[in-house]
């Protein structure tokens, strides 16, 4: 079991007024599972998304990462979890424009004190994995919404976390490319990452082998494909 949450809640006060994001939320996920997290606007799915990724904490409830209580850690030790168990990507890439691909992609491996060499050899590595050799010296800036994408992905992966986080990966995508990023999802799952995935659009959510469906913080349903 690499996720495990029981009875979680998470309330936010807003200009005096309480707003319930997640109302007693349970669920767990098994290493190596591929899991969309699916919901409109105000489900609780980007909540639920920030809470997995240990970047807030739950106001009740009991959440565990690889078997670690979350609750219980400090700052510091959430930002280390973060560093090496958990890889981002964003709807928005977050890359540094100016920086070259191989130079975007290491950025993780330095906060986790690898060497200059081995970060860039570890770097290349996944940059081949997700078929962009051929940029690797190119500017994110340089790079198609799709390429930019990929580089992410790599970067999120560097680290060889134990997690995958996707947040709306292809909100910033025309459909085919968002198609083409989909399947690169599939490909790391079938060699075993573990992914979890928040969208709003159910034919993205549809690549993944199990669906949870949010609404107004609770879920509604958690099925699995075939």
């Amino acid at each position: 079991m690499i996720i495990k949450m029981k009875d979680i809640t998470r309330v936010y006060s807003l200009n005096d007024v309480e707003v319930h994001a997640l109302r007693g939320v349970s669920l767990s996920v098994e290493r190596g599972e591929f899991v969309a997290i699916i919901g409109s606007s105000g489900s609780g799915k980007s909540t639920i998304m920030h809470l997995i990724g240990c970047l807030d904490r739950p106001t009740s409830g009991v959440y565990e990462l690889e078997d670690i209580e979350i609750a219980r850690l400090s700052d510091n030790e959430l930002s280390e979890i973060r560093n090496k168990k958990i890889g981002f990507v964003f709807q928005t890439f977050n890359l540094i424009p100016r920086m070259s691909v191989l130079k975007n992609v290491a950025i993780p491996l330095i906060y986790t004190g690898v060497p200059g060499k081995e970060r860039y050899k570890r770097a290349m590595e996944i940059i081949s994995q997700i078929g962009l050799s051929h940029r690797v010296r190119h500017r994110s800036s340089e790079l198609s919404g799709g390429e930019q994408q990929r580089v992410a992905i790599a970067r999120a992966l560097v680290n060889k976390p134990s997690l995958l986080l996707a947040d709306e990966p292809t909100g910033n995508l025309d459909s085919q490319t968002g198609e083409e990023i989909m399947k690169i999802f599939q490909g790391l799952n079938r060699e075993g990452v573990t992914i979890i995935l928040v969208t709003h659009e159910e034919k993205i959510a549809k690549y993944a082998t199990r669906i949870i469906s949010l609404q107004d913080g609770v879920i509604l349903s958690d099925e699995r494909g075939v």
